[in-house]
């Protein structure tokens, strides 16, 4: 029966210095070029997520931005995109009105881009926007207006998290919204996509593309959970948090010991 064997990054196929083993990029490797359809659900862009994966054959399709977008592989790209729809979505003004300046992801001018207004971004904010200096899509603004400009995919606050809590129990109803610690910095993040995209949706729409009748998961974070719901198997690593556990057909070792590379090699049959 074909599957699709789908895991989270950070976590799950990262080590904790956020990058791709040699071991695992290998092992990856030959087992995708022996058949197994092998790709990744990440909360990354497909930017960065192909630079932390360097070495990492993926010859199909790509799950980036928590499920807002589907990406092809080899160029990065978009072959399913969930956009915010027009008309008071997204929540953008709502969180400006809070002395929430998010960090809005859009195309504008058909051109993706990551826009902020720098001077009124938290310092937890500005030091996610230091990690990603030189990056093509990086938008400042001078004006809240620009940051309601274009086609709106995904919105990233960062913030202290008392600031943060009031809108994610306001907006969870409304839309898909992730509230959790950073795996690296431990600082809080309120990520908000339009209606209908998740890591499942996006997961059901490329297992119908690629023909695949099952899905095996892996993860490690709360933003896995809908993806190993709608998995026929499931596996959360050691250092997974315990709801992740609590939902997975089982749990294997941690991240830093390639533990889903290991994994594979054990139980794909080509």
């Amino acid at each position: 029966m074909k599957t699709l064997y789908l895991s989270d990054l950070d976590g799950t196929l990262l080590g904790s210095g956020a990058r791709l083993s040699p071991f695992t990029a290998a092992a990856i490797g030959d087992l995708v070029a022996r058949g197994m359809l092998f790709s990744y659900a990440t909360a990354r862009s497909y930017q960065t997520a192909r630079r932390v994966t360097a070495g990492l054959e993926a010859r199909i399709p790509l799950i980036v931005y928590n499920g807002a977008m589907v990406v092809d592989s080899t160029d990065g790209s978009f072959l399913l995109q969930n956009f915010f729809a027009p008309g008071g979505e997204p929540p953008t003004e709502e969180l400006l009105s809070g002395d929430v300046y998010p960090i809005v992801y859009a195309f504008v001018d058909g051109k993706e881009t990551c826009s902020f207004l720098w001077e009124r971004c938290s310092d937890e904010a500005k030091r996610f926007l230091d990690t990603r200096a030189g990056d093509p899509r990086l938008r400042p603004v001078s004006r809240e207006a620009e940051l309601l400009q274009g086609e709106v995919f995904y919105l990233s606050c960062i913030d202290r998290p008392q600031k943060l809590l009031p809108f994610y129990a306001r907006y969870r109803e409304r839309f898909p919204c992730l509230f959790q610690q950073d795996l690296y910095t431990g600082d809080t993040w309120l990520e908000i996509l339009p209606p209908g995209a998740s890591k499942a949706n996006a997961a059901r729409q490329l297992k119908a593309l690629l023909g695949c009748r099952r899905l095996v998961a892996f993860g490690d974070g709360l933003n896995d959970l809908d993806l190993f719901a709608l998995a026929d198997e499931a596996y959360a690593v050691e250092n997974a948090v315990p709801e992740l556990k609590a939902a997975a057909t089982g749990v294997i070792g941690r991240n830093d010991a390639d533990s889903v590379a290991r994994w594979l090699q054990s139980h794909w049959q080509g």
